[in-house]
């Protein structure tokens, strides 16, 4: 059976492409739709898909492109790369027909490679209406009868926090230090780094820490709160 995944580099797509991996062929999907941080995800990609967590099951990745640059305003946070605060809740990330898009292009795809199985990775706890399973349910009858060709669209970590996600990750030996949850990633020479001081930062720093896995990530603030404070006290805006 053929699976297609759709892969962002970060921590709960890739252990997901090798969950799939265990009872499946995977393909790998990353879509492009002109966010600030894709180049940096992508970067990490072609690392995360060189381990040897990801056998011949998983072929090469497949690149894609869906802009949502003339739907988002130039001014929109995420196409700026400026994202809200470290502190800020899950709904002040949602971006509007994400999930909506990304399917739409892989089922496509599918169809054209005779797969019918597409897998994604949203968790427990997803507030945003694209991640509900009504949504799924409906999106993979929509998408069978559009294209004349049955689909199923799979959420393996539907009832999975992300500690559990992690230590699934440890199981498949997955190198999670080559998969990037950052919505403002520092280019290097090397690899990115997790700017440290997103909310995707830090939700990935608090799932290591209820895991109990040590967090292999690099972070260009290792410290936020104090670097806020910092911040304060000389005066700079924070964002």
């Amino acid at each position: 059976m053929n699976t297609l995944v759709l892969l962002s580099g970060g921590l709960d797509s890739a252990v997901l492409a090798a969950h799939e991996a265990q009872h499946a062929t995977v393909q790998p999907l990353y879509v492009s739709v002109g966010l600030a941080w894709e180049g940096a995800e992508l970067a990490m990609v072609d690392r995360l898909l060189a381990a040897p967590a990801f056998p011949e099951q998983v072929r090469p990745l497949v690149r894609l492109e869906f802009t949502m640059r003339d739907v988002y305003s130039a001014s929109h946070w995420a196409i700026r790369g400026v994202p809200p605060a470290y502190d800020t809740p899950d709904e002040d990330v949602y971006l509007a027909g994400r999930n909506l898009v990304l399917l739409t292009k892989a089922a496509v795809v599918a169809a054209r490679s005779h797969a019918h199985r597409i897998a994604l990775g949203p968790l427990a706890g997803n507030p945003f209406p694209d991640a509900r399973p009504e949504f799924f349910a409906a999106m993979a009858t929509a998408l069978s009868l559009g294209l004349a060709h049955p689909i199923e669209i799979a959420t393996p970590f539907l009832n999975w926090d992300k500690a559990r996600v992690i230590q699934r990750g440890v199981e498949l030996r997955v190198p999670l230090a080559l998969t990037l949850s950052c919505m403002s990633p520092i280019i290097t020479a090397d690899l990115p780094h997790h700017c440290g001081l997103c909310s995707k930062c830090r939700e990935r720093r608090d799932a290591f820490t209820a895991a109990g896995v040590t967090d292999p990530s690099v972070y260009a603030h290792p410290s936020p709160r104090a670097w806020r404070a910092g911040q304060s006290l000389a005066g700079g805006a924070l964002t």
